[in-house]
Parts: C-alpha cells; sequence; structure tokens
C-alpha cells in the first residue's frame, strides 16, 4: 500500500517548482455562477452566455464596442473639478477627487468623444461609475453640454450613456443645476433635428434619471439595468407598501412604457447603427425645411 503513503520523509518542493494559478484568470458570473475564463468573458463583451446578465463597464470598454477599430477623437479630457463649497466630510474634496483620479485614471465621471460607428459619425459621452459612483457635478454637466454643443456644431448624432447613482452631494445645489443644464442643451439639440438616443445601463438612478437619460428621441437599455429615482428601500418606506417584483428593472420600465426596447450589448453596435441610419432619414427633411425658413 506504498501507493497510498509518504514513504520518505522530509520532502519538500522548492518554492519556484510550486505551481499556483494566477489570480484573474476567471470569471464567475454573479447570477448563474457560471465559471469561464476572464479572456472568453471579455470575448463575450462582459456578458454571461448562459444566463445574459451584464457585467458594469467604463467608458474604455464602450468606446472599444463602439467605434470603429477603437479610434477615436477625445473631447475635453482635461477638466477637473474644483471645490466651489469647500466641502469636507471624511476627507476634503479636493483630496478624494485627486486619490479617485489617481484610482481610476479618469479626470471625473464622464469621458465624451466623436469617431465612426460603422462608418457614421457619433458623438458619445459615457459615464464612469467607479469615479465617485458615476456622480454628476459641475464637470459632467459642463463636458455633456460642449459634447452636445459639438454635435450640433458639426451636425452629428449624439449617444448618452448613463450610468450614474445620481447628483454629486459634494457640489449641492451646482450638482443639481446641470440636470437643467443638460436638459436645456438637448432641447437645443432637437430644435435642429440632430438624432439624440440614451442608452440606460445599471444603474441609472437619481438627478442623471430625472433629466438627460430619459430625454432621449429613443431611450434603450441593457438587459437587467435597474433604472430609477429613488432606491427602492427608499420608496417602501415611503409608500409603506410592498414593491413588485422585479421593480426599477430594465424589463419592468420598458413594461411601462419609459423604454423604447432593450438591447444585448452584442446587439448594440448594429441596434445603434440602424437607428441613426433611420433617425437621420427622417430628420432630414425637417432640418432642410428649417433652413428654408430661416432663408
Amino acid at each position: 500500500m506504498a501507493w497510498f503513503k509518504r514513504v520518505e520523509k522530509g520532502i519538500v518542493t522548492p518554492t519556484e517548482h510550486k505551481k499556483e494559478t494566477p489570480d484573474g484568470l476567471w470569471h464567475k458570473c454573479p447570477e448563474c455562477k457560471t465559471v469561464i475564463s476572464t479572456a472568453e468573458h471579455r470575448q463575450q463583451l462582459f456578458t454571461c452566455a448562459k444566463c445574459n446578465h451584464h457585467d458594469r463597464i467604463n467608458s474604455q470598454e464602450y468606446f472599444e464596442v463602439l467605434f470603429d477599430g477603437n479610434e477615436f477623437e477625445e473631447l475635453d479630457e482635461n477638466l477637473s473639478s474644483s471645490d466651489p463649497l469647500n466641502f469636507v466630510d471624511t476627507k476634503a474634496y479636493p483630496d478624494r477627487i485627486v486619490a479617485t483620479q489617481r484610482k481610476t485614471h479618469l479626470k471625473d465621471a464622464v469621458r465624451t468623444a466623436h469617431g465612426k460607428i460603422n462608418g457614421l459619425d457619433l458623438v458619445v459621452a459615457c459615464m464612469d461609475f467607479n469615479f465617485i459612483g458615476g456622480s454628476m457635478g459641475s464637470v459632467v454637466g459642463e463636458k455633456i453640454s460642449r459634447a452636445i454643443d459639438y454635435a450640433r456644431t458639426h451636425r452629428i448624432p449624439f449617444l448618452m450613456i448613463s450610468k450614474s447613482g445620481g447628483a454629486r452631494m459634494m457640489e449641492a445645489g451646482y450638482s443639481l443645476m446641470q440636470m437643467a443644464k443638460t436638459s436645456a442643451k438637448l432641447a437645443l439639440l432637437s430644435e435642429e433635428a440632430i438624432p439624440y438616443i440614451s442608452l440606460l445601463t445599471d444603474p441609472t438612478t437619481g438627478g442623471v434619471t430625472a433629466s438627460f437619460a430619459m430625454l432621449g428621441d429613443f431611450n434603450i437599455s441593457e438587459p437587467g439595468a435597474l433604472i430609477g429615482f429613488a432606491g427602492p428601500r427608499v420608496i417602501k418606506e415611503t409608500i409603506g407598501k410592498d414593491l413588485p417584483k422585479g421593480f426599477q428593472s430594465a424589463e419592468f420600465v420598458l413594461e411601462h412604457g419609459f423604454l423604447d426596447f432593450i438591447v444585448h450589448r452584442k446587439e448594440l453596435k448594429e441596434r445603434l447603427t440602424n437607428l441613426i441610419t433611420m433617425l437621420q432619414a427622417e430628420n432630414q427633411p425637417k432640418a432642410s425645411a428649417r433652413k428654408t425658413a430661416a432663408k
């Protein structure tokens, strides 16, 4: 029975000969617990092939998915938040901004860019949730507004990818003003018959939902995204009733008429291309009529 017993004692494997699995090689789906390699998960655009769960991704990944050859011109990339209120919680607001910038390698919670999607020009503003919860401060509102102005100037369709916990409390009223500011800019975009598509991703909540996220010519979403204003717990405590199953999910919001459709991330680029083509064709006569009237 020597097969099952260590005859020689004191056998030690040197550290350099030990084989361990490196971290980050595998991904477990948080919904169905299916395990696949990280490389395969990336090829699936960070979605689960078995249960369709969409992991949260950031602007870098969305730009890779959307822009042809991942080629784009970033707009206003160096804008950074100031501290208008001298706000301090567990740390001073400027210190929090600097620490978050170092951790995420981002300047703020939104990036804006211009590039081509299947050969069509498109301006994209994409929020990053890992920058203070994707909260909307002055820089977020300003960058989105400037991106809309760029789209108006060059007559290019505008796509907003929302992913946010809402307004940034460190900027208080300045943050809330961004709701009106961005909404007013989108009204100008609409007057000039330039398409605006709003993509709501997980989560889209608070003042973002109450402003630009719901003002698209088409409001679309990824499967399973949390979409709402206040959180389910706050609503339940306020109304004193149990909430319906799936409350504030993209599917629930679609059923109640607040979304136009839900799109899988793998189909996103093609569906956006079709939408842009359709909207441009529809709006062309309107734009021509406005130019004639102006003359």
